[in-house]
């Protein structure tokens, strides 16, 4: 299955952008973890449904973080994380504004939620691959 098929069959599951990116990376793993996923899903639809941020961009920035964040009181976040939120921040930003004019659900959408089955599968596929290119640069993946 490629990856636009798995992130369809995801959506038909119900699940959304981060919650999607969450679990591609999951299985990227060979992880499972239904409480991250669940928590994930207070990014979607622009932070609770509410149209901002785009879940693709909140969501990419957690899947990077999860493997390049401070996760222990005694330890310290990847030497990498910084530069990788940036780049992959701009990248997103940068490709948003061109294709969609703004990097918030509403922008995307144009304010109609029917859009998104027309253009969230691509945006998430696209965002899952940019992060796992920026975590496989670094060696993380």
């Amino acid at each position: 299955m490629d990856l636009i098929d798995r992130v369809l069959e995801l959506s038909r599951y119900g699940y959304f952008c981060s919650q999607i990116l969450a679990i591609l990376t999951l299985e990227t793993l060979g992880e499972e973890n239904p409480g991250l996923v669940k928590a994930l899903g207070g990014l979607n639809g622009g932070v609770g449904f509410s149209g901002g941020c785009c879940g693709c961009m909140t969501g990419g920035a957690c899947v990077l973080s999860l493997f390049t964040g401070k996760g222990e009181d005694t330890g310290y976040e990847h030497p990498g994380h910084k530069g990788a939120m940036k780049e992959f921040t701009d990248w997103f930003t940068e490709n948003m504004l061109a294709e969609y004019g703004g990097t918030d659900c509403e922008d995307i959408t144009r304010g109609n939620p029917a859009k998104r089955v027309e253009y969230c599968p691509q945006i998430i596929a696209e965002t899952y691959a940019k992060c796992m290119e920026l975590l496989s640069e670094r060696g993380l993946i």
